[in-house]
């Protein structure tokens, strides 16, 4: 008994296509995620020429200035150290937490994933910059008279939508992501 070649290829192809299924929203959520970093590493680009080139920060309007504020630590500052061993863990630990992001972004709905992407979009930018430039650039400052808010930037704005609609999901229309 002959077996051909191609059927050994087909059966193949087949088993392997039943195996991966690759959805739309599996494309669009890759596409939330390269947007959001790219967007994010586009601005801190943009802004950190800017900054640099003209020694000072420029003031949008009376509630919104762009200013550079390099940030050593987590979520708003948090955690700042100088050690460099410390630093580095903490990097590790994002990137864990990244990766297991990511799990749950393959296992949830739709939904779940978008709002996974958009946190995973803004982490690795912020990840990215840890590991580049060992600071996160921060820059938009959001200010009401001598009221400050902490300085952030794009990826903070797509990690912190990210969560607030998955709260809003979990506390108010109960979609299980």
């Amino acid at each position: 008994m002959k077996t051909n070649v191609q059927e050994i290829k087909f059966v193949h192809y087949k088993m392997l296509k039943n195996k991966i299924k690759i959805n739309k929203i599996d494309i669009l959520s890759f596409i939330i995620i390269i947007f959001a970093f790219s967007l994010d590493r586009l601005s801190k680009i943009y802004v950190i020429s800017l900054i640099t080139n003209n020694q000072s920060e420029l003031f949008i309007n009376d509630y919104l200035n762009i200013t550079l504020n390099w940030n050593r630590g987590i979520a708003f500052g948090l955690l700042s150290f100088d050690a460099t061993t410390i630093y580095h863990l903490i990097s590790i630990l994002i990137l864990t937490i990244i990766i297991y992001l990511i799990y749950l972004m393959v296992k949830s709905n739709a939904y779940g994933k978008i709002l996974f992407a958009l946190i995973i979009g803004g982490a690795t930018g912020n990840l990215y910059d840890r590991l580049t430039y060992f600071a996160v650039p921060d820059f938009i400052d959001f200010h009401v008279k001598s009221f400050h808010w902490f300085t952030f930037n794009f990826a903070d704005i797509f990690i912190s939508i990210g969560i607030i609609l998955m709260i809003i999901n979990e506390f108010f229309m109960r979609k299980k992501i």
